[in-house]
């Protein structure tokens, strides 16, 4: 028989790292056991936030003992749900308290007179499993895709990705194919604002919209470590050797000892339809291979259809489906 909770809803900044370390290293654990992502990374650097108590969200007490918690991050007139978590004596109260959290963070956004868009992607949840209180919102949502790929044993030449057989790489003459570096910043957030001039994924986070806000996405993958630690030595970029523009890109990053994830992969909308996003999804996987990592991750909006067949193509499959949910005010 389930166990009678007593629930109090209180406000983060109440609450200071040490109180809520116990829960969010759970929580870590979870990342680790479902998407194979060591989270301690990310989960320290909430720590430090939370001890500086300036993050809006609230946490969940039953019977005195902090059993869940919520928060945003406030981007201009955007909010982002950051995260929502919450433990219970079994997975149906735990989702029944992480609920009754949505639904106070929810109503706190909905009401503030500043913020006119709110966006989330909360990777643990399936997809379906907490759609109902963002539906009854007024959100939209976009399935999305966790997909995996596991590398070959190292004496395989499966699709080439032993490190000693890496796939062809026939370029024109006029590109150049290198490793990102700094000097890459600003012609990788031109290319990610061009590439997704009308995609989906720009209705999904308005990032994309604009250089601006490409140049932040772009500094949240490379300095934070919220989608790992970021690998220069395998994020890869084709340029024009005259002009210096970037003409695809794929950018890679450490989520766990063992495991990569691909936090970007575009090519320019002139350049499509010469397999460049392939050619450099196989390239980067053959060296991520060679490097000793036993698996490669990535997302994907479902509606995407074209992409998802690339992934499936290399060898991916989805380990796990989400959803990502967008409010606009009229």
């Amino acid at each position: 028989m389930p166990t009678a909770t007593q629930l109090e809803i209180l406000d983060l900044r109440h609450f200071s790292a040490r109180q809520l370390r116990p829960l969010l290293e759970t929580e870590a654990a979870v990342w680790e056991d479902r998407l194979r992502w060591n989270y301690r990374g990310s989960t320290e650097l909430l720590l430090q936030y939370l001890d500086s108590r300036i993050l809006p969200g609230f946490v969940a007490l039953d019977r005195g003992r902090v059993c869940g918690f919520a928060f945003c991050v406030y981007e201009g007139h955007k909010a982002v749900v950051g995260d929502a978590y919450a433990t219970g004596s079994d997975p149906a109260q735990a989702l029944r308290t992480t609920h009754t959290l949505l639904h106070h963070l929810l109503d706190l956004l909905l009401n503030s007179p500043n913020i006119n868009r709110i966006e989330s992607q909360l990777l643990l949840y399936d997809t379906g499993a907490i759609n109902d209180i963002f539906l009854r919102a007024g959100f939209t949502m976009y399935p999305r895709l966790f997909m995996e790929y596991n590398f070959p044993p190292p004496e395989s030449t499966l699709l080439g990705l032993n490190g000693n057989h890496a796939p062809t790489f026939d370029l024109p003459p006029n590109l150049e194919l290198a490793r990102w570096t700094t000097a890459s910043y600003q012609a990788a957030a031109e290319l990610i604002h061009e590439s997704y001039t009308g995609h989906i994924d720009a209705l999904i986070n308005d990032q994309y919209c604009s250089l601006h806000g490409s140049l932040r996405f772009l500094h949240n993958i490379v300095r934070f470590p919220g989608c790992g630690v970021f690998e220069s030595d395998h994020s890869w970029v084709l340029r024009d050797r005259t002009t210096g523009a970037l003409t695809a890109m794929v950018l890679c990053s450490r989520v766990a000892d063992d495991v990569a994830h691909i936090t970007q992969l575009c090519v320019r909308t002139n350049s499509r339809g010469h397999h460049y996003g392939r050619k450099l999804l196989q390239h980067c996987m053959s060296h991520l291979s060679a490097a000793g990592f036993r698996a490669l991750t990535l997302t994907v909006t479902e509606a995407n259809q074209q992409a998802v067949k690339l992934y499936e193509a290399v060898g991916f499959s989805t380990r796990h489906r989400f959803d990502a949910m967008v409010h606009e005010k009229p």
